[in-house]
């Protein structure tokens, strides 16, 4: 589909009439594939329809005119995602954001509040944190010294070299240190889940308290003991049973 001029690839799934459509926004190195079944299980157990899609630069989409990103990259993601489900007619959305995904889910909660039932973030941020930035630098680290680049090009082709640059240049720089969107945070009424691995590589319990004692609406954290930063891949039994629980006891 082309929002502004630009080709985002899809995947939706409109099967259900009447019912809300969850939502998928990857992380800072992700892509619809890479999701896997998850979007689809989650979809099935709540007989929910579904989106999936590659934000401009990754995946199938296309690529980014440059690696270059203003510090608010994220809330112009947030932008792009509501121009995505005009263009759609979805106006029920359940929004599950990974990492960066979380973030942008947040931030479209507060802004287009009228368009989104529910939220579940995982992993996600709203400041920086020294052990946020330990990571990247270790993430880069692995790209010069491993196979991370060519594993990476499976799902991004040669996109890879400008995606990872954008993530990892944007996030490291000096100005970048004072990214905050808790300003948004009390604009948010609708339900939120934030899932967190105990010990994930990217980001504190900070972001988890931080983030639901500001929000307006019900808000729930799920911190998971020794979970890392991607608990959908890690132990997606339980974070499809903790989803499913959550939106059915909130959505009305």
């Amino acid at each position: 589909m082309e929002i502004k001029e630009k080709k985002l690839y899809l995947e939706y799934i409109h099967a259900y009439e009447n019912k809300p459509t969850l939502v998928f926004l990857h992380d800072s190195l992700g892509c619809t594939q890479l999701w896997r079944d998850f979007p689809t299980r989650l979809s099935e157990a709540l007989q929910y329809n579904v989106l999936v899609y590659d934000r401009l630069g990754y995946g199938k989409s296309d690529p980014m005119p440059t690696h270059e990103r203003s510090n608010n990259y994220m809330e112009l993601e947030a932008d792009v995602l509501n121009d995505l489900l005009n263009e759609l007619k979805i106006h029920n959305a359940i929004l599950f954001g990974h990492s960066d995904g979380g973030t942008i889910a947040l931030i479209m909660a507060g802004k287009y509040p009228e368009k989104v039932k529910a939220v579940i973030c995982e992993a996600g941020h709203i400041f920086v944190e020294d052990v946020t930035l330990k990571g990247v630098y270790d993430a880069w680290d692995a790209y010069k010294t491993t196979d991370l680049a060519r594993r990476l090009q499976k799902y991004h082709g040669d996109k890879v070299e400008v995606l990872f640059k954008a993530w990892t240049e944007t996030w490291t720089r000096e100005s970048y240190r004072d990214w905050n969107i808790e300003n948004i945070l009390g604009n948010i009424t609708c339900p939120l889940l934030f899932i967190q691995g105990e010990q994930d590589e990217y980001g504190t319990l900070n972001q988890v308290e931080k983030t639901i004692t500001q929000v307006k609406g019900y808000s729930e954290k799920y911190i998971i003991p020794e979970v890392g930063h991607t608990p959908h891949k890690e132990i997606p039994e339980v974070v499809l049973k903790k989803s499913v629980e959550f939106l059915q006891l909130n959505l009305f």
